[in-house]
């Protein structure tokens, strides 16, 4: 892995090109959106650190550093980066095994594995790893998030009653506790979070476009004043340190806690990349802006090892807060900025009263917007879509719910990993033949192929988990067409090949040519034929072996097919070129029998024969006479042949042997000279001694521009 040093500078001093084009009249867009951004920021910074049970100010720290860090070195002008309930409830899930919710490891760890994470995604960032985003399905995601929300609804009825257990993040471990204790349930807790939730579903439905958590949350606070409800029992957030953020405590770091925090960073990092990408896509889709993924991930890298550096926890990219910022008319991702600043400003201001907010409210509001996170309708889409994806996001939810979280990411990933893996290892490998107007290939099951040649279309890559299923493909094909002696391979849809592939390829090659047949390529990309270059398989295959796409066809039926099997067997006439061809007279002739001789036949120029036939007819000609056999068909004969040469088409020889002496030199002709060397073995069958072939046939004849005789 190289790491170009310029590239790496650019990486981190994007800070310098945002802040260089900064412009007043952007100042006064930004402002107003990381105003308005900040007014949901701060409610849900606090809520989502109950959810990972951690203090709230850790939730403040991470709003402010994660938002701020996220805005100057993000990709995206509008995405928001900060606390999340995904990512809360994944810290919760990777730090219950090492330190008791609340003590001081518990805490520390929380910062230790922010910093984990931030350094995976920076590193991810600089190996140009961003494109591997595009392979976490987005069943993944919709499964995933579907079951986070689950767990976070479940999760709060611990706050939401006011029951006194340890933190569990399964499901099944969740309610086993809320139904052991549920004798023990706070009434007034019950009530206040209930009213909490009725009082935010009528805002969202009446008020959509006003800070619905806000407005309850404060409401909620007023109630625990005016009603005394903390003599009542009710549990409240407590004073809120002022200050700025106190650097994190290492001092129980050891190695034995940095592999157990590792996979859960991995965890963490890969599900918050997945997040902010697809939500940063998402919007660029609607701005038109490119989005740079490497950029981002340097930028949510550098958020969360920052937020871990001071006592913050994990942050990644919210949906709800980037839609808030895109809709308030942000410029630049500087608006981000201000929204962390705008939080951290308002904690010295509102820290009195933010120690009455009851965590009663606190759940009702996280139920609330974690059940907004089932997207019951993108999973129906998803489920009615494919099997593959539906067993994806099946598969994600069920780990989610079941497993421990960081597991589930993991598991998530890996499937959609696997998909992949399948389908690109089983490329659709399929037979095509013309179309009705023979202007394209097509696939054509219910049609006859021709009885020569093959034309097999793969539709996919030629890498080591391919080749097995095409070579696989090509066998059965070739072994249910035994009579095939050629293949024409297209490969105009294979984008990358590797050494497993060209191994493929000579396999195949061998299997066509052990039996007197060969193999040829069709449309084969540029770089795949460089690698055939390189590796020897072309020069194996032979340069003239590659053909264009539209003469391919048309160069094997005049230069390679059998024409005896085109006119006296085959009645399929599959290409275009067969149209006009004589049809067969002997239909029951097989000339299969006879194969066409590869070496040992004495051919004769065009235009040495020129002379011999001069010779023979003048005056005192030394040579016998010899005779001109031309086998093609009578009707190609009268549209021009060799003076003097004799008709005796190919279908009569097996029915009517030739009536000369066995050593009367014969010369035989045809359209191209395949024809006539079956003809020449034929008659070295039956015992003639001087026989020769016309190389290259009549067409040789006629671009040497010797006369024909024409019958008119």
């Amino acid at each position: 892995m190289v790491f170009n040093l310029k590239t790496m500078a650019a990486f981190f001093l994007r800070p310098v090109f945002i802040l260089r084009e900064y412009t007043l009249q952007k100042f006064r867009f930004d402002i107003v959106a990381g105003g308005t951004v900040a007014v949901i920021l701060l409610p849900q910074a606090i809520a989502y650190a109950v959810v990972a049970e951690l203090p709230p100010q850790m939730g403040i720290y991470a709003a402010t550093l994660a938002a701020v860090g996220g805005g100057l070195w993000g990709a995206s002008s509008h995405l928001h980066t900060g606390p999340t309930n995904t990512s809360s409830l994944l810290v919760l899930s990777v730090l219950l095994p090492i330190a008791p919710p609340g003590s001081p490891e518990f805490i520390a760890a929380a910062g230790l594995l922010t910093i984990m994470a931030g350094l995976f995604r920076v590193v991810m960032g600089l190996a140009r790893l961003g494109i591997l985003v595009n392979f976490v399905s987005d069943s993944v995601i919709v499964g995933f998030t579907a079951g986070v929300g689950t767990l976070v609804s479940v999760g709060q009825l611990r706050h939401l009653l006011r029951l006194d257990f340890a933190g569990e993040t399964s499901v099944v471990g969740i309610m086993e506790s809320v139904i052991r204790h549920l004798p023990e349930t706070h009434s007034w807790s019950l009530g206040l979070g209930l009213s909490t939730i009725i009082l935010l579903l009528l805002l969202k439905r009446l008020a959509p476009k006003w800070p619905a958590p806000l407005i309850v949350l404060v409401v909620a606070s007023l109630a625990v004043g005016v009603f005394g409800l903390l003599d009542k029992g009710v549990s409240v957030l407590g004073q809120l340190p002022r200050g700025m953020p106190p650097f994190i405590n290492l001092s129980f770091l050891n190695l034995d806690v940095l592999g157990i925090l590792s996979t859960g960073a991995l965890a963490v990092a890969a599900i918050g990349l997945v997040e902010a990408t697809s939500i940063g896509r998402a919007l660029s889709a609607q701005t038109g802006e490119r989005l740079d993924s490497n950029q981002e991930f340097i930028g949510q890298g550098v958020a969360n090892i920052v937020t871990g550096m001071f006592s913050g926890y994990a942050a990644s990219g919210s949906f709800s807060r980037s839609a808030v910022n895109f809709e308030a008319g942000a410029r630049t991702s500087i608006s981000s900025v201000f929204s962390g600043l705008f939080v951290f400003a308002a904690t010295f201001i509102f820290a009195p009263w933010v120690a009455f907010l009851p965590l009663a409210a606190l759940a009702g509001v996280l139920i609330v917007t974690s059940f907004g996170m089932v997207d019951g309708r993108e999973m129906l889409r998803i489920w009615r879509s494919s099997r593959g994806d539906a067993m994806i996001m099946s598969a994600t939810l069920l780990a989610t719910l079941l497993l421990p979280l960081e597991f589930a990411v993991l598991t998530g990933i890996l499937f959609s990993f696997a998909r992949y893996a399948f389908r690109t290892s089983m490329p659709r490998v399929q037979v095509v033949l013309p179309d009705d107007d023979f202007n394209h290939l097509i696939p054509r099951p219910q049609k006859t192929p021709c009885p020569q040649l093959g034309i097999v279309d793969i539709l996919g890559d030629l890498y080591f988990g391919a080749v097995s299923h095409v070579e696989e493909a090509i066998r059965d094909y070739r072994a249910h067409n035994p009579d095939h002696r050629f293949l024409l391979l297209r490969l105009r849809s294979v984008n990358h090949c590797d050494i497993s592939g060209i191994h493929m390829l000579e396999a195949v090659l061998r299997m066509y040519r052990e039996t007197n047949g060969d193999l040829y390529l069709m449309r084969v990309p540029g770089p795949i034929r460089a690698l055939m270059i390189s590796t020897g398989f072309a020069e194996r295959l032979g340069h003239n072996h590659f053909l264009s796409d539209d003469g391919a066809v048309s160069y094997l039926f005049q230069h390679i097919l059998d024409p005896a099997i085109c006119i006296y067997e085959c009645n399929v006439r599959a290409f275009y070129e067969c149209q006009n061809l004589p049809k067969s007279t002997f239909p029951e002739v097989a000339f299969h029998m006879v194969d066409i001789p590869t070496d040992d036949v004495n051919l004769i120029l065009p235009h040495d024969l020129w002379q011999q036939l001069r010779f023979n007819n003048g005056r005192g000609a030394a040579e016998p006479p010899m005779m001109v056999l031309d086998v093609r068909e009578p009707r190609e004969f009268r549209q021009g042949h060799i003076p003097q040469a004799i008709l005796l088409p190919l279908s009569r020889f097996v029915n009517a042997p030739l009536a000369v002496n066995l050593d009367t030199p014969i010369v035989c002709v045809c359209r191209g000279g395949r024809r006539s060397l079956r003809a020449a073995a034929m008659l070295s069958r039956q015992g003639f001694t001087n026989v020769r072939v016309l190389q290259g046939g009549i067409l040789a004849w006629a671009a040497a521009g010797l006369l024909e005789a024409v019958d008119w």
